[in-house]
């Protein structure tokens, strides 16, 4: 164990490297607890100083810290929590009856933007009125998508699908206050993010029908998109997986020194596993510059959130961990946009993750699979739906604007319409991949298992006499 005498050593070292005085987390773990916090006390209060003013600062550091530590200091400063006050009196701290986090929002359901918004958050005054536009039509040529793909599963065209419907705001509004450089780490409703980033409808429908022409060659359940070129990556099906993957991609661009961040979005149930609880935490810890989306539209498949947890929401889990927390109204497009781009500006800032709860509401079936009328009224759908759709207000608010209107909109509806139609029956026609790329594109030459079990395959099929698409 290295003693007092190295801190300076050690500021030296680090000042030599130019590094920031926030990623001082490696060198500082050959100093014990307390000789950590000296240190860390004087890197904050002298970011760039020589070695005598190290060595007298750290010095100060240890006395100012040994006061408090004594027996008339009036906080406490346990190395696992510090800088609280003591008190003569037992409290217990209610945890269904703490104050609420309030919900941020700048745009009521009628479309109207609150008088109270801010300038800075203001979408007349930060948003060119063509952006407007072209976050609408995104949410259009979204709901369009669901809609026909939807049903194309249930003429066994595709085989599954997953919608966004009610959802439409998280995705778009997020996704426009974004980079395309920052690296998504999405669940199975994000494909509005990529819509936005560029995936054609072609892109969708290749994927969704498994053939060729998408890259991972048909071996992706539908909706599993990925896009190596868009940085959106590959969805997987087990739940809450990406999100300690997106800590550890984070902490990587932080080692890097990138100028972007990570960001993860994954719905309330997802919150309810482990992965969550240790992707938060090795966040703060090590300081990621990522964000945590989630959206909460109340029911994880067919569990409605009352049945998932007694706490407030999500937001309040950031807290706990030591992460800066944000509740924002997800049916709201600017709310959800202006609250992504502070965000962003925030870790960036202080490198450090953010949670980003949005409350939303799930207009349709958990996927194909499901059946939602099982678990919850119509007559609830129907009124979430009506009441809170983002669709609605934001035609609204472009309205009032004089941006649009119902001709536009039946007009652009049915464009999209055939271009989503034109892209699927291309898609059904493309050709499958060769029964071959079953086992290819994981080692650069078969393992002598997948040998054995590739010769097996084709031997089998020969004897049932079936062609092979490679045939």
């Amino acid at each position: 164990m290295a003693t007092w005498k190295h801190g300076w050593e050690l500021w030296e070292r680090l000042t030599e490297r130019n590094m920031n005085k926030k990623n001082l987390l490696f060198p500082l773990r050959s100093l014990s607890c307390f000789d950590q916090l000296c240190l860390k006390h004087c890197i904050r209060s002298q970011p760039s100083a020589s070695r005598k003013t190290c060595n007298s600062e750290f010095m100060e550091s240890r006395r100012t810290l040994l006061r408090r530590y004594s027996a008339s200091s009036s906080e406490y400063y346990f190395p696992g929590a510090i800088g609280a006050p003591y008190t003569d009196k037992l409290e217990l701290i209610a945890g269904e009856k703490e104050g609420r986090i309030p919900c941020f929002r700048i745009m009521n359901e009628l479309g109207e933007v609150s008088s109270a918004i801010e300038k800075e958050y203001h979408p007349d005054h930060q948003v060119e009125p063509s952006m407007m536009t072209s976050m609408y039509q995104h949410m259009l040529k979204l709901h369009v998508m669901d809609t026909m793909l939807y049903s194309a599963q249930r003429q066994g065209r595709i085989s599954f699908y997953m919608t966004s419907f009610g959802e439409e705001a998280t995705a778009i509004g997020s996704a426009a206050a974004l980079e395309t450089a920052d690296v998504i780490f999405g669940q199975y409703r994000e494909q509005g993010v990529l819509l936005w980033r560029g995936f054609t409808y072609r892109d969708f429908c290749n994927q969704c029908c498994g053939n060729a022409l998408e890259p991972a060659k048909g071996r992706q359940m539908p909706v599993h998109y990925g896009s190596k070129e868009l940085n959106f990556v590959t969805i997987s099906s087990p739940l809450a997986t990406q999100i300690p993957q997106a800590s550890g991609y984070a902490y990587g661009m932080k080692l890097s020194r990138s100028k972007n961040i990570t960001v993860c979005y994954f719905g309330e149930g997802a919150a309810s596993e482990g992965d969550f609880h240790a992707a938060l935490n090795f966040a703060a810890t090590l300081e990621c510059p990522v964000l945590f989306v989630c959206r909460n539209n109340g029911y994880a498949i067919s569990t409605p959130a009352k049945e998932q947890y007694r706490g407030d929401g999500i937001a309040g889990r950031g807290l706990a961990y030591g992460i800066d927390s944000m509740r924002v109204d997800g049916n709201d497009l600017w709310a959800v946009y202006f609250a992504v781009k502070e965000a962003k500006r925030r870790i960036l800032e202080t490198n450090r993750p953010l949670l980003l709860e949005l409350l939303t509401y799930r207009g349709g079936h958990h996927s194909t699979s499901d059946d939602s009328s099982r678990y919850r009224q119509k007559n609830e759908i129907e009124l979430y739906s009506e009441r809170l759709s983002p669709l609605r207000r934001m035609k609204h608010f472009l309205a009032f604007r004089n941006c649009w209107n119902d001709e536009m909109d039946e007009k652009y509806i049915e464009e999209q319409r055939k271009e989503l139609l034109t892209a699927l029956e291309e898609a059904e026609k493309a050709p499958k991949a060769p029964l071959e790329d079953l086992f290819n594109d994981v080692y650069d030459q078969l393992t002598p298992n997948l040998q054995r079990q590739k010769t097996m395959l084709f031997e089998f099929l020969e004897r049932q006499k079936r062609p092979t698409h490679s045939s």
